[in-house]
């Protein structure tokens, strides 16, 4: 009888802890069903079909923006940053495809890799979790993990170009507190481990929004940007040709800097179109364009190309530090740093002080130490 009671007392132990534990670990989409219903539910989710992040102050180094930035989501897939309408010499966006606009020189490009992946991976207004299935996503529950001293559920998000984040989902309020990727922090160079912490959530609409966010270097903690929104309004009116890049009349050094771009791929009609504008038109300077689109092809990842185009650029400018100082760039890129650290050190020799080889210089020597 004492056995039989024993193994009864056993096995309801185990019961209890099982249970426990289940109550403890709840799966996957549990907590994605959780953290949901803690934002303002589903239904609530779907009612918004428009959102306006307005008011922001961005911070990044020493940079701080007057308080005007501003970005727009609009189902199903818009997004844009900046406001056509407020005179940016700047705005990116997404159309079914990325693309960023330079009011200065005047300049539409449509960006693929890192830069592209940026863009779309946050173009959802109902955030990454709802329907992530149907989004092609995958989720996977990686344990917990302390996030400023509470305990937070880790979740994978793989989307369906391959590219994973980590969220940590708050094991009481149910909200992300952070997340965590590895991405060029620019548009090119290695890859960076970032977390990004999530605050300040208000109410929009019936759903909660964080309001502020700060990304850090998680190997050494230092501060990369931050962004505040003064305000979140959701169901606008957008003119949907807002989310598209904006029209106007190319100049003609303006459609050579879009025919080099569009050929980015193909380095021989890159260097072809640029001898044939030189030739055709030799009273204009090609120095500032030719380094723009030398530049966007390196984040393309186009680097043959704008290391050719650069070289070519920085033969016909000897007397230019730029010209010297974007070939060195390119050739960083490239991890050919014998050769960069030549061009940044002709670049100081034709501009004593030149800020941007100054840094460059220094970043280097930090990569050998």
């Amino acid at each position: 009888m004492i056995r039989v009671l024993t193994a009864a007392l056993a096995l309801m132990i185990l019961s209890v802890a099982h249970a426990s534990a289940q109550m403890e670990s709840p799966d996957a989409d549990t907590i994605i069903a959780r953290h949901i219903e803690a934002r303002g539910g589903r239904d609530a989710l779907l009612a918004i079909d428009s959102l306006v992040f307005d008011h922001g102050v961005y911070r990044e180094g020493d940079f701080t923006s007057d308080g005007t930035a501003v970005m727009m989501l609009m189902r199903p897939y818009y997004k844009l940053i900046g406001h056509p309408e407020r005179g940016p010499d700047f705005m990116e966006g997404y159309d079914g495809a990325a693309w960023e606009w330079y009011q200065n020189p005047g300049l539409t490009v449509r960006t693929v890799g890192p830069a592209s992946a940026a863009s779309r991976h946050s173009t959802d207004v109902d955030g990454p979790f709802l329907d992530y299935a149907e989004k092609g996503s995958q989720i996977e529950l990686l344990g917990t993990e302390t996030i400023y001293g509470q305990p937070a559920f880790q979740i994978r998000l793989t989307r369906m170009d391959g590219f994973a984040t980590d969220y940590f989902i708050d094991q009481n309020s149910y909200l992300i507190t952070a997340s965590r990727r590895s991405a060029p922090i620019h548009a090119f160079g290695e890859p960076v481990t970032s977390q990004t912490i999530y605050s300040d959530y208000r109410r929009v609409a019936g759903v909660l929004f964080p309001f502020a966010y700060t990304e850090v270097e998680l190997a050494s903690g230092a501060e990369l940007n931050s962004m505040q929104w003064g305000e979140i309004e959701a169901n606008r009116e957008i003119p949907v040709d807002w989310f598209s890049p904006p029209e106007y009349e190319r100049t003609p050094i303006q459609t050579f800097m879009e025919q080099l771009y569009v050929q980015r791929s193909d380095t021989a009609a890159t260097l072809w179109t640029y001898a044939i504008f030189r030739r055709a038109n030799p009273g204009v300077d090609t120095r500032i364009a030719s380094q723009v689109i030398g530049y966007q092809n390196l984040k393309m990842g186009a680097i043959d190309t704008a290391i050719a185009l650069l070289e070519r650029n920085a033969a016909d400018y000897r007397d230019d530090a730029d010209s010297a100082f974007g070939l060195g760039r390119a050739y960083a890129t490239a991890g050919r740093l014998d050769d960069a650290r030549a061009q940044f050190g002709n670049a100081l020799s034709l501009e004593p002080g030149h800020a941007r080889a100054t840094r460059a210089l220094a970043e280097l020597d930090a990569r050998d130490h």
